[in-house]
Protein backbone atom coordinates (compact mmCIF):
# COMPACT_ATOMS: atom_id res chain seq x y z
CA UNK A 1 0.00 0.00 0.00
CA UNK A 2 1.21 3.48 -0.79
CA UNK A 3 0.27 6.59 1.19
CA UNK A 4 -0.13 10.24 -0.25
CA UNK A 5 0.58 13.92 0.75
CA UNK A 6 -0.56 15.82 -1.89
CA UNK A 7 1.25 18.83 -4.04
CA UNK A 8 -0.65 21.51 -5.90
CA UNK A 9 -0.07 21.85 -9.75
CA UNK A 10 -2.85 24.39 -10.92
CA UNK A 11 -3.99 27.52 -9.34
CA UNK A 12 -7.61 26.63 -10.38
CA UNK A 13 -10.26 26.16 -8.44
CA UNK A 14 -12.22 23.64 -10.09
CA UNK A 15 -16.25 24.78 -9.22
CA UNK A 16 -17.82 21.72 -10.37
CA UNK A 17 -16.61 17.64 -11.12
CA UNK A 18 -17.26 18.04 -14.67
CA UNK A 19 -13.71 20.54 -14.62
CA UNK A 20 -10.45 19.08 -16.05
CA UNK A 21 -7.98 21.17 -14.04
CA UNK A 22 -4.29 19.14 -13.76
CA UNK A 23 -3.14 18.07 -9.97
CA UNK A 24 -0.96 15.82 -8.69
CA UNK A 25 -0.92 13.82 -5.30
CA UNK A 26 1.82 12.30 -4.36
CA UNK A 27 2.59 8.43 -3.28
CA UNK A 28 3.74 7.07 -0.82
CA UNK A 29 5.02 3.20 0.13
CA UNK A 30 2.37 1.88 3.07
CA UNK A 31 5.49 0.04 4.48
CA UNK A 32 7.06 3.36 5.09
CA UNK A 33 4.34 5.25 6.79
CA UNK A 34 3.02 1.60 8.90
CA UNK A 35 6.99 1.31 9.87
CA UNK A 36 7.44 4.68 11.07
CA UNK A 37 4.24 4.57 13.24
CA UNK A 38 4.74 1.14 15.02
CA UNK A 39 7.68 -1.88 15.71
CA UNK A 40 6.90 -3.47 12.76
CA UNK A 41 9.95 -3.31 11.42
CA UNK A 42 10.28 -7.06 10.74
CA UNK A 43 11.12 -7.81 6.61
CA UNK A 44 10.16 -10.81 5.67
CA UNK A 45 6.74 -10.74 8.18
CA UNK A 46 6.17 -7.37 6.31
CA UNK A 47 6.32 -8.83 2.66
CA UNK A 48 4.32 -12.37 3.92
CA UNK A 49 1.27 -9.98 5.28
CA UNK A 50 1.60 -8.03 2.46
CA UNK A 51 1.56 -11.39 -0.15
CA UNK A 52 -1.66 -12.07 2.22
CA UNK A 53 -3.30 -9.28 2.02
CA UNK A 54 -2.89 -9.31 -1.76
CA UNK A 55 -4.26 -13.04 -2.04
CA UNK A 56 -7.56 -11.75 -0.73
CA UNK A 57 -7.82 -8.85 -2.76
CA UNK A 58 -7.43 -11.25 -6.07
CA UNK A 59 -9.83 -13.69 -4.92
CA UNK A 60 -12.44 -10.72 -4.50
CA UNK A 61 -11.51 -9.50 -7.91
CA UNK A 62 -12.01 -12.67 -9.11
CA UNK A 63 -15.68 -13.15 -6.73
CA UNK A 64 -16.94 -9.66 -8.54
CA UNK A 65 -16.61 -10.95 -11.93
CA UNK A 66 -18.17 -13.59 -11.31
CA UNK A 67 -21.08 -11.42 -9.50
CA UNK A 68 -20.90 -9.66 -12.73
CA UNK A 69 -21.28 -12.81 -15.29
CA UNK A 70 -23.06 -15.31 -13.32
CA UNK A 71 -24.86 -13.38 -10.41
CA UNK A 72 -23.10 -15.34 -7.36
CA UNK A 73 -24.08 -14.21 -4.20
CA UNK A 74 -21.28 -13.06 -2.04
CA UNK A 75 -20.94 -12.78 1.42
CA UNK A 76 -23.03 -10.55 3.20
CA UNK A 77 -21.97 -7.58 5.82
CA UNK A 78 -23.54 -7.81 9.17
CA UNK A 79 -24.17 -3.94 10.14
CA UNK A 80 -24.05 -2.86 13.66
CA UNK A 81 -26.91 -0.62 13.13
CA UNK A 82 -30.16 -1.98 12.85
CA UNK A 83 -31.19 0.85 10.80
CA UNK A 84 -29.04 0.02 7.96
CA UNK A 85 -29.45 -4.10 7.76
CA UNK A 86 -31.95 -3.33 5.11
CA UNK A 87 -29.30 -2.97 2.74
CA UNK A 88 -28.52 -6.02 0.73
CA UNK A 89 -24.52 -7.72 -0.22
CA UNK A 90 -25.04 -8.52 -3.95
CA UNK A 91 -22.14 -6.27 -4.77
CA UNK A 92 -18.12 -7.34 -4.32
CA UNK A 93 -15.74 -4.59 -4.80
CA UNK A 94 -12.38 -4.92 -6.21
CA UNK A 95 -10.60 -3.88 -3.12
CA UNK A 96 -10.06 -6.29 -0.30
CA UNK A 97 -8.75 -5.56 3.33
CA UNK A 98 -7.38 -2.18 2.36
CA UNK A 99 -5.09 -4.75 0.29
CA UNK A 100 -5.11 -1.75 -2.72
CA UNK A 101 -1.03 -1.09 -1.96
CA UNK A 102 -1.43 3.11 -2.63
CA UNK A 103 -2.77 5.43 -0.26
CA UNK A 104 -3.15 9.57 -1.03
CA UNK A 105 -3.40 12.21 1.52
CA UNK A 106 -6.64 13.79 0.34
CA UNK A 107 -9.23 16.75 2.46
CA UNK A 108 -12.76 16.39 2.88
CA UNK A 109 -15.58 18.74 3.51
CA UNK A 110 -15.31 22.81 4.25
CA UNK A 111 -13.28 23.49 6.63
CA UNK A 112 -11.15 21.03 5.11
CA UNK A 113 -10.06 17.69 7.07
CA UNK A 114 -7.07 15.59 5.99
CA UNK A 115 -7.47 12.20 4.97
CA UNK A 116 -5.19 9.41 3.97
CA UNK A 117 -7.28 7.12 1.89
CA UNK A 118 -6.34 4.04 0.00
CA UNK A 119 -5.96 4.41 -4.06
CA UNK A 120 -7.55 2.12 -6.09
CA UNK A 121 -7.99 1.51 -9.95
CA UNK A 122 -10.02 -1.26 -9.29
CA UNK A 123 -13.20 0.12 -7.60
CA UNK A 124 -15.17 2.92 -8.46
CA UNK A 125 -17.33 4.03 -5.01
CA UNK A 126 -15.27 6.50 -3.51
CA UNK A 127 -15.98 6.93 0.56
CA UNK A 128 -14.80 7.35 4.17
CA UNK A 129 -15.77 6.94 7.91
CA UNK A 130 -18.14 9.02 9.14
CA UNK A 131 -19.35 9.95 12.41
CA UNK A 132 -21.44 8.72 13.86
CA UNK A 133 -19.49 5.25 13.76
CA UNK A 134 -21.69 2.14 14.70
CA UNK A 135 -18.76 0.08 13.33
CA UNK A 136 -15.41 1.03 12.69
CA UNK A 137 -12.10 0.36 12.21
CA UNK A 138 -8.87 1.97 13.02
CA UNK A 139 -7.26 5.10 11.17
CA UNK A 140 -4.90 7.44 11.25
CA UNK A 141 -6.76 10.44 11.31
CA UNK A 142 -9.63 11.55 13.74
CA UNK A 143 -12.65 9.89 11.83
CA UNK A 144 -14.69 12.43 9.60
CA UNK A 145 -17.66 14.15 11.30
CA UNK A 146 -20.41 15.64 8.53
CA UNK A 147 -21.69 17.75 10.94
CA UNK A 148 -18.81 20.06 11.08
CA UNK A 149 -18.44 20.33 7.20
CA UNK A 150 -20.60 23.40 5.34
CA UNK A 151 -20.18 21.68 2.11
CA UNK A 152 -21.80 17.96 2.90
CA UNK A 153 -25.21 17.59 1.35
CA UNK A 154 -27.20 13.81 1.62
CA UNK A 155 -28.50 12.82 -1.58
CA UNK A 156 -31.67 11.44 -2.46
CA UNK A 157 -32.72 7.95 -3.50
CA UNK A 158 -33.83 9.09 -6.98
CA UNK A 159 -30.31 11.19 -7.77
CA UNK A 160 -28.53 10.16 -10.62
CA UNK A 161 -25.75 9.06 -8.35
CA UNK A 162 -27.62 7.30 -6.07
CA UNK A 163 -29.12 5.11 -9.06
CA UNK A 164 -25.86 4.44 -10.14
CA UNK A 165 -25.12 2.22 -7.38
CA UNK A 166 -24.71 -1.46 -7.50
CA UNK A 167 -26.20 -2.13 -4.22
CA UNK A 168 -28.78 1.36 -3.07
CA UNK A 169 -31.75 1.79 -0.21
CA UNK A 170 -33.51 4.59 0.79
CA UNK A 171 -33.48 5.65 4.92
CA UNK A 172 -36.20 9.00 5.43
CA UNK A 173 -35.81 9.98 1.53
CA UNK A 174 -31.86 9.56 2.01
CA UNK A 175 -29.93 7.35 -0.39
CA UNK A 176 -27.70 4.62 1.26
CA UNK A 177 -24.92 2.81 -0.46
CA UNK A 178 -22.96 -0.51 0.09
CA UNK A 179 -19.61 -1.70 -0.86
CA UNK A 180 -19.43 -5.34 0.47
CA UNK A 181 -16.13 -7.46 -0.28
CA UNK A 182 -15.02 -11.27 -1.26
CA UNK A 183 -14.14 -12.01 2.30
CA UNK A 184 -16.88 -10.58 3.95
CA UNK A 185 -15.66 -7.12 4.59
CA UNK A 186 -17.29 -3.91 3.59
CA UNK A 187 -18.75 -0.49 3.75
CA UNK A 188 -22.13 0.80 4.52
CA UNK A 189 -23.96 4.30 5.28
CA UNK A 190 -24.84 7.23 3.24
CA UNK A 191 -24.32 8.53 -0.26
CA UNK A 192 -23.83 12.51 -0.36
CA UNK A 193 -22.03 15.15 -2.15
CA UNK A 194 -18.61 16.61 -0.47
CA UNK A 195 -15.76 18.51 -1.23
CA UNK A 196 -12.21 17.43 -1.80
CA UNK A 197 -9.50 19.77 -1.19
CA UNK A 198 -6.03 18.46 -2.39
CA UNK A 199 -2.96 19.97 -0.11
CA UNK A 200 -1.83 22.92 -2.41
CA UNK A 201 -5.30 24.33 -2.46
CA UNK A 202 -7.14 23.04 -5.73
CA UNK A 203 -10.72 21.82 -4.58
CA UNK A 204 -13.41 19.43 -6.11
CA UNK A 205 -17.22 20.54 -5.08
CA UNK A 206 -20.37 18.29 -5.36
CA UNK A 207 -18.33 14.93 -5.50
CA UNK A 208 -20.34 12.19 -4.79
CA UNK A 209 -18.72 9.70 -2.14
CA UNK A 210 -19.89 7.07 0.69
CA UNK A 211 -20.13 8.44 4.54
CA UNK A 212 -19.48 5.16 5.63
CA UNK A 213 -21.33 4.60 9.41
CA UNK A 214 -20.55 0.86 9.80
CA UNK A 215 -16.91 -0.02 8.30
CA UNK A 216 -14.95 -3.63 8.55
CA UNK A 217 -11.83 -4.99 6.82
CA UNK A 218 -8.14 -4.54 7.53
CA UNK A 219 -7.42 -0.84 5.70
CA UNK A 220 -4.96 -0.20 7.90
CA UNK A 221 -4.77 3.40 8.46
CA UNK A 222 -6.56 4.44 5.69
CA UNK A 223 -9.81 6.24 6.25
CA UNK A 224 -11.50 5.36 3.10
CA UNK A 225 -10.76 5.16 -0.43
CA UNK A 226 -10.60 6.92 -3.16
CA UNK A 227 -12.27 4.90 -6.45
CA UNK A 228 -9.97 5.73 -10.00
CA UNK A 229 -11.76 2.66 -11.34
CA UNK A 230 -14.01 2.89 -15.30
CA UNK A 231 -17.45 2.87 -13.67
CA UNK A 232 -19.51 6.17 -13.71
CA UNK A 233 -18.94 6.29 -10.11
CA UNK A 234 -15.47 6.77 -10.30
CA UNK A 235 -13.05 9.88 -9.74
CA UNK A 236 -11.83 10.10 -13.12
CA UNK A 237 -15.64 9.59 -14.26
CA UNK A 238 -16.78 12.16 -11.82
CA UNK A 239 -13.43 14.74 -12.69
CA UNK A 240 -14.35 14.09 -16.76
CA UNK A 241 -10.95 13.65 -16.66
CA UNK A 242 -9.31 12.67 -19.75
CA UNK A 243 -6.23 10.78 -17.93
CA UNK A 244 -4.85 10.03 -15.37
CA UNK A 245 -1.09 8.48 -14.00
CA UNK A 246 0.66 7.30 -11.89
CA UNK A 247 4.20 6.01 -11.01
CA UNK A 248 5.47 3.96 -8.22
CA UNK A 249 8.55 4.46 -6.44
CA UNK A 250 10.29 0.56 -5.07
CA UNK A 251 8.34 -1.45 -2.54
CA UNK A 252 10.37 -0.54 -0.01
CA UNK A 253 11.40 2.97 -0.76
CA UNK A 254 10.95 5.59 1.08
CA UNK A 255 10.80 8.11 -1.71
CA UNK A 256 7.23 9.72 -3.38
CA UNK A 257 5.46 8.54 -6.54
CA UNK A 258 3.13 10.71 -8.07
CA UNK A 259 -0.69 10.06 -9.40
CA UNK A 260 -2.15 12.77 -11.83
CA UNK A 261 -5.09 13.87 -13.80
CA UNK A 262 -5.02 15.81 -16.96
CA UNK A 263 -1.19 16.30 -17.11
CA UNK A 264 0.19 16.25 -20.74
CA UNK A 265 1.87 13.09 -21.61
CA UNK A 266 3.71 13.12 -24.75
CA UNK A 267 5.11 9.67 -25.88
CA UNK A 268 8.81 9.48 -25.49
CA UNK A 269 11.06 6.93 -27.84
CA UNK A 270 11.16 4.23 -25.05
CA UNK A 271 7.28 4.29 -24.24
CA UNK A 272 4.95 1.24 -24.96
CA UNK A 273 1.11 1.72 -25.60
CA UNK A 274 -1.31 -1.12 -25.27
CA UNK A 275 -4.97 -0.95 -26.39
CA UNK A 276 -7.96 -0.94 -23.37
CA UNK A 277 -10.46 -3.68 -24.36
CA UNK A 278 -13.89 -3.32 -23.33
CA UNK A 279 -15.45 -5.81 -21.11
CA UNK A 280 -19.55 -5.29 -20.82
CA UNK A 281 -19.82 -7.30 -18.14
CA UNK A 282 -17.13 -5.42 -16.17
CA UNK A 283 -16.33 -1.43 -16.61
CA UNK A 284 -14.88 -1.32 -13.55
CA UNK A 285 -11.54 -2.51 -14.69
CA UNK A 286 -8.75 -2.02 -17.28
CA UNK A 287 -8.48 -4.50 -19.65
CA UNK A 288 -5.14 -4.38 -22.01
CA UNK A 289 -4.31 -6.18 -24.95
CA UNK A 290 -1.94 -8.45 -24.03
CA UNK A 291 -0.97 -10.94 -26.64
CA UNK A 292 2.18 -12.75 -25.58
CA UNK A 293 5.06 -12.57 -22.99
CA UNK A 294 8.51 -13.33 -24.07
CA UNK A 295 11.41 -15.13 -21.88
CA UNK A 296 15.16 -14.75 -23.15
CA UNK A 297 13.55 -13.55 -26.47
CA UNK A 298 11.45 -16.70 -27.10
CA UNK A 299 7.94 -16.52 -27.19
CA UNK A 300 5.82 -18.78 -24.78
CA UNK A 301 3.87 -21.29 -26.69
CA UNK A 302 0.32 -20.32 -25.11
CA UNK A 303 -3.19 -21.30 -26.18
CA UNK A 304 -4.34 -18.40 -28.69
CA UNK A 305 -7.34 -17.27 -26.51
CA UNK A 306 -4.63 -17.56 -23.28
CA UNK A 307 -5.36 -13.36 -23.09
CA UNK A 308 -8.82 -12.66 -24.66
CA UNK A 309 -12.49 -11.90 -23.00
CA UNK A 310 -14.93 -14.65 -24.20
CA UNK A 311 -18.42 -13.92 -25.00
CA UNK A 312 -19.63 -14.39 -21.73
CA UNK A 313 -17.17 -12.01 -20.09
CA UNK A 314 -14.44 -14.40 -19.03
CA UNK A 315 -11.03 -13.97 -19.24
CA UNK A 316 -9.08 -11.11 -20.48
CA UNK A 317 -5.91 -8.98 -18.37
CA UNK A 318 -6.80 -6.28 -16.38
CA UNK A 319 -3.68 -4.04 -14.90
CA UNK A 320 -4.20 -2.92 -11.23
CA UNK A 321 -2.25 -0.61 -8.87
CA UNK A 322 -3.72 -2.76 -5.50
CA UNK A 323 -2.51 -6.12 -6.62
CA UNK A 324 0.82 -6.87 -5.92
CA UNK A 325 2.43 -10.10 -7.71
CA UNK A 326 0.74 -10.65 -11.45
CA UNK A 327 -1.25 -13.36 -11.84
CA UNK A 328 -1.53 -15.75 -15.10
CA UNK A 329 -3.73 -18.25 -15.79
CA UNK A 330 -2.05 -21.85 -14.88
CA UNK A 331 -1.14 -23.03 -18.13
CA UNK A 332 0.59 -19.11 -19.26
CA UNK A 333 2.20 -19.21 -15.51
CA UNK A 334 3.69 -22.91 -15.97
CA UNK A 335 5.10 -21.96 -19.29
CA UNK A 336 6.99 -18.80 -18.51
CA UNK A 337 8.05 -20.64 -15.10
CA UNK A 338 9.42 -23.51 -17.17
CA UNK A 339 11.44 -20.86 -19.21
CA UNK A 340 12.47 -19.07 -16.94
CA UNK A 341 13.91 -21.49 -14.71
CA UNK A 342 15.78 -22.64 -17.77
CA UNK A 343 17.44 -19.65 -18.36
CA UNK A 344 18.41 -19.63 -14.61
CA UNK A 345 19.50 -22.91 -14.22
CA UNK A 346 22.73 -21.35 -13.12
CA UNK A 347 21.86 -19.95 -9.76
CA UNK A 348 21.05 -22.33 -6.73
CA UNK A 349 17.42 -22.71 -6.33
CA UNK A 350 16.02 -22.28 -2.48
CA UNK A 351 12.29 -23.42 -1.27
CA UNK A 352 9.68 -21.33 -2.22
CA UNK A 353 8.15 -18.75 0.07
CA UNK A 354 3.98 -18.31 0.37
CA UNK A 355 2.74 -18.35 -3.33
CA UNK A 356 5.86 -18.01 -4.79
CA UNK A 357 7.83 -21.37 -6.44
CA UNK A 358 10.73 -20.25 -8.09
CA UNK A 359 12.73 -18.23 -5.46
CA UNK A 360 17.19 -18.58 -5.37
CA UNK A 361 19.15 -17.93 -2.63
CA UNK A 362 21.51 -15.22 -4.07
CA UNK A 363 23.52 -14.60 -0.55
CA UNK A 364 26.78 -13.09 -0.92
CA UNK A 365 26.11 -11.96 -5.10
CA UNK A 366 26.25 -7.97 -6.24
CA UNK A 367 24.35 -8.79 -9.17
CA UNK A 368 22.83 -11.93 -11.16
CA UNK A 369 22.21 -12.94 -14.89
CA UNK A 370 18.49 -13.73 -15.42
CA UNK A 371 16.36 -14.13 -18.45
CA UNK A 372 14.67 -10.62 -19.93
CA UNK A 373 10.84 -11.19 -19.40
CA UNK A 374 8.55 -9.21 -21.85
CA UNK A 375 4.96 -8.27 -22.21
CA UNK A 376 3.95 -8.23 -25.83
CA UNK A 377 0.66 -6.08 -26.77
CA UNK A 378 -0.96 -5.81 -29.77
CA UNK A 379 0.44 -4.53 -32.42
CA UNK A 380 3.65 -6.03 -31.59
CA UNK A 381 4.86 -3.06 -29.32
CA UNK A 382 6.79 -4.97 -26.19
CA UNK A 383 7.42 -3.69 -22.58
CA UNK A 384 10.77 -5.45 -20.99
CA UNK A 385 10.30 -5.50 -17.51
CA UNK A 386 13.47 -4.62 -15.53
CA UNK A 387 14.71 -7.47 -13.59
CA UNK A 388 13.76 -6.20 -9.83
CA UNK A 389 10.23 -5.80 -11.29
CA UNK A 390 10.28 -9.75 -11.03
CA UNK A 391 13.11 -11.25 -9.05
CA UNK A 392 12.34 -9.75 -5.56
CA UNK A 393 14.14 -10.32 -1.89
CA UNK A 394 11.70 -11.86 0.54
CA UNK A 395 14.09 -11.42 3.50
CA UNK A 396 16.93 -10.30 4.60
CA UNK A 397 19.28 -12.91 4.14
CA UNK A 398 19.48 -13.06 -0.02
CA UNK A 399 16.80 -14.87 -0.88
CA UNK A 400 14.68 -13.82 -4.22
CA UNK A 401 11.56 -14.90 -5.52
CA UNK A 402 10.09 -14.84 -9.43
CA UNK A 403 7.66 -12.50 -8.50
CA UNK A 404 4.75 -14.32 -10.77
CA UNK A 405 2.06 -16.15 -9.59
CA UNK A 406 -0.74 -18.51 -11.45
CA UNK A 407 -4.37 -18.82 -10.84
CA UNK A 408 -7.21 -21.02 -12.07
CA UNK A 409 -8.74 -18.11 -12.80
CA UNK A 410 -8.97 -17.64 -16.79
CA UNK A 411 -8.69 -13.62 -16.03
CA UNK A 412 -5.19 -12.71 -15.37
CA UNK A 413 -3.77 -9.51 -13.28
CA UNK A 414 -0.64 -7.31 -14.39
CA UNK A 415 0.12 -5.99 -10.74
CA UNK A 416 2.34 -3.32 -8.83
CA UNK A 417 5.11 -4.96 -8.93
CA UNK A 418 5.83 -5.01 -12.67
CA UNK A 419 4.51 -1.91 -12.98
CA UNK A 420 6.73 0.10 -10.66
CA UNK A 421 9.57 2.52 -12.06
CA UNK A 422 7.12 2.81 -14.71
CA UNK A 423 4.94 5.72 -15.71
CA UNK A 424 1.23 4.12 -16.19
CA UNK A 425 -0.82 6.54 -18.34
CA UNK A 426 -4.29 5.84 -18.68
CA UNK A 427 -5.76 7.58 -21.91
CA UNK A 428 -9.84 7.68 -21.29
CA UNK A 429 -10.09 9.71 -24.56
CA UNK A 430 -8.03 7.41 -26.88
CA UNK A 431 -8.58 4.02 -24.96
CA UNK A 432 -4.73 3.45 -24.28
CA UNK A 433 -2.58 2.50 -21.30
CA UNK A 434 0.86 3.44 -21.94
CA UNK A 435 3.90 2.66 -19.68
CA UNK A 436 7.23 5.05 -20.05
CA UNK A 437 9.68 3.17 -18.30
CA UNK A 438 11.82 5.83 -15.67
CA UNK A 439 9.09 8.38 -16.03
CA UNK A 440 8.70 8.65 -11.85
Amino acid sequence: MYFSSVTDQSETSIDSPSASAVFTLNLHPRDSLVVRNSSYDDYKLRFLTRLARDSARVDSIYTRLSVAIGGVPSNEPQPSDPSLSAIQAPVVSGTSLGSGEYFSRVAVGRPPRSLYVVIDTGSDVSWVQCEPCFECYSQFDPIFNPTRSSSFHSLTCDSPECRALDTAECRAGRCLYEVSYGDGSYTVGDFVKETLTFDGGDTVEGVALGCGHSNEGLFIGAGGLLGLGGGALSLPSQLNASSFSYCLVDRDSISASTLEFNSDGSPTQDSVSAPMVKNRQMETFYYLGLTGITVGGETLEVPENAFKIDNDGNGGVIIDSGTAVTRLESVVYESLRHEFRKGASHLSAAEGVAIFDTCYDLRGQSSVAVPAVELEFAGGKKLQLPAKNFMIPVDLEGTFCFAFAGTTSPLSIIGNVQQQGTRVRFDLINSLVTFEPNKC
